[in-house]
């Protein structure tokens, strides 16, 4: 069996080649890679090259001087950030937006190849690519707000369904609905809704809502098989936590079920402990913690 590590940088060489990293022309519009990568996190309202640098983890002097030669294509402007002068801002002219358009139309052909290639076996191919970028991008997760009727939240919440259906014996999928039905106390003033994205890939997601004067209710922690093992749940957790605490909250509970063995294993890890019902079936564990 071949060595993990020589596996591992056979793929790094093989995507190398295929995304055309080393080309001097990438996607054959005359610009690196890294150029073009720079210009797909510029958009047209502004961005600020502090975040640019975080997302592509590169040096000050590097990015400079990418951004200098996309200025004077006139590709992109750079301004002051109104704020606070020790910030700038980069922004796509309508010239980079067109440009963006192109390479936006020829990295979809790119990435239709690729899926051809593989056939029948392209949903295995994703699956693997998912954890891959999953893995590699484990510090670039961002926890955000988001409405629980978006798309990102819908997607994650069908996911966590068909989990519990899968999992907890005598749940079916006829016990639960889309849109949720307690959406508004999930939403500001009452609640909260969490989502944790890794790059623009909705990954996991935490609720809480009033349940009485002074205590919340966590609901719906959920992370994708693909994200886990790296202690997003942990955090997850965390920032609801946060959230009921700083909304004026002094208890939450929450509601789960005794085959959810690895979920209730981290909430005791958090401090929460058990507490009397609150609810029926499909719940047969409760658990509170002091905020």
């Amino acid at each position: 069996m071949l060595d993990a590590i020589a596996r591992l940088r056979r793929f790094n060489r093989a995507v190398t080649r295929e995304i055309g990293a080393l080309d001097t022309s990438y996607l054959g519009r005359g610009r690196p890679l890294g150029a073009v990568r720079v210009l797909q996190l510029v958009s047209p309202a502004g961005t600020d090259l502090a975040d640019i640098r975080k997302r592509l983890d590169l040096d000050t002097g590097l990015l400079s001087r990418l951004l200098r030669g996309l200025e004077d294509e006139g590709l992109v402007t750079l301004t002051t950030h109104p704020d606070d002068r020790r910030r700038r801002i980069a922004s796509l002219t309508p010239a980079g937006q067109t440009e963006m358009q192109a390479y936006e139309a020829l990295g979809h052909a790119k990435a239709t190849q690729v899926l051809a290639h593989a056939g029948n076996r392209a949903p295995d191919l994703i699956a693997a690519m998912d954890l891959i970028a999953s893995v590699m991008l484990r510090d670039q997760v961002d926890i955000r707000d988001a409405d629980p009727d978006d798309a990102a939240a819908q997607h994650l919440i069908a996911a966590y369904f068909r989990f519990l259906t899968e999992n907890v014996p005598g749940v079916s999928a006829p016990m639960f609905t889309l849109p949720l039905p307690d959406a508004p106390n999930l939403r500001a003033p009452h609640g909260a809704f969490l989502v944790a994205w890794s790059d623009d890939m909705p990954v996991g997601c935490v609720s809480f809502r009033p349940l009485k004067t002074g205590i919340a209710e966590a609901k719906r922690l959920w992370v994708d098989p693909m994200a886990r093992g790296q202690g997003l749940a942990r955090h997850l957790m965390q920032a609801i936590e946060a959230r009921a605490r700083d909304a004026g909250f002094t208890r939450i509970v929450l509601d789960t079920n005794s085959a959810l063995t690895d979920a209730i294993a981290l909430y005791r890890s958090l401090g929460w402990a058990d507490i009397p019902p609150y609810t029926a079936f499909p719940a047969d564990t409760w658990l509170a913690k002091p905020l």
